[in-house]
């Protein structure tokens, strides 16, 4: 089993390309090693099979430079909040060593979304605990945090993936039987917009703010410390 630097957690096939993927082929191309746990196969989905979506994402994972992706195959749009689920991702956490976990925003309209992210927090609690019935030592990650939604609006900081965000799109588009047609993928994502424009707009929109090209958002739930303010990158005048 591979050790981790970040574990990225999320619902659904697809779910971590289009949020957080330029943050994870960033992380890839500096030499960490980057992960992808999906806790259902999307079989619930209204295109595709199972086993597109199971092909798709070994294809997406490969294009962001991942070194493990796993899916748990909990039943899609069920996703309970429950001690079985928990360990299971927990025993995932044990295995991987991850260090820094990303996980759904705390505010979503998916159930399972919502799922997803209290179960990731209370499996980073639970991996730790010596008793536990899991196998494997301890291992809780050091830091986790949360990717930003299309409901979220607000962030605690923004990265730059200027450099990553076609290769982002690439890894999207690897889901063909979602995303191929783009008035199928209109339906999906969002009326009247498909997911690559969505893509574009908001990472635009937030790299503007960053003074890049493009950008991905994201939430903490702690302060962050800065040890020199001189040298922070964006200008307030």
């Amino acid at each position: 089993m591979v050790n981790l630097d970040v574990l990225a957690i999320a619902a659904h096939p697809d779910d971590i390309e289009i949020t957080c993927g330029g943050l994870l082929i960033n992380m890839s191309k500096q030499g960490r090693k980057t992960g992808a746990l999906d806790l259902t196969r999307g079989e619930m989905g209204t295109f595709g099979t199972q086993a597109d979506r199971d092909s798709e994402a070994i294809a997406a994972g490969e294009l962001m430079g991942l070194s493990y992706r796993n899916n748990l195959s909990i039943s899609d749009s069920a996703v309970a909040y429950n001690q079985e689920n928990k360990l299971k991702i927990a025993q995932v956490i044990r295995d991987t060593k991850a260090e820094l976990l990303i996980l759904p925003h705390w505010e979503q309209r998916h159930p399972d979304h919502l799922a997803c992210t209290k179960l990731g927090y209370d499996a980073s609690f639970l991996a730790g605990l010596k008793k536990i019935d899991l196998n494997g030592e301890p291992h809780r990650p050091r830091k986790i945090i949360y990717i930003s939604y299309s409901r979220t609006a607000d962030f605690s900081f923004l990265v730059d993936i200027s450099e990553s965000f076609e290769q982002k799109c690439e890894a999207v588009r690897a889901y063909k039987s979602q995303f191929e047609n783009r008035e199928n993928a209109k339906r999906i994502f969002q009326p009247g917009l498909d997911v690559f424009e969505y893509m574009e707009i908001k990472a635009k929109f937030l790299g503007q703010i960053a003074g890049v090209k493009f950008a991905e958002s994201y939430f903490i739930k702690e302060s962050i410390l800065i040890d020199d303010p001189q040298n922070m990158p964006i200008a307030s005048v």
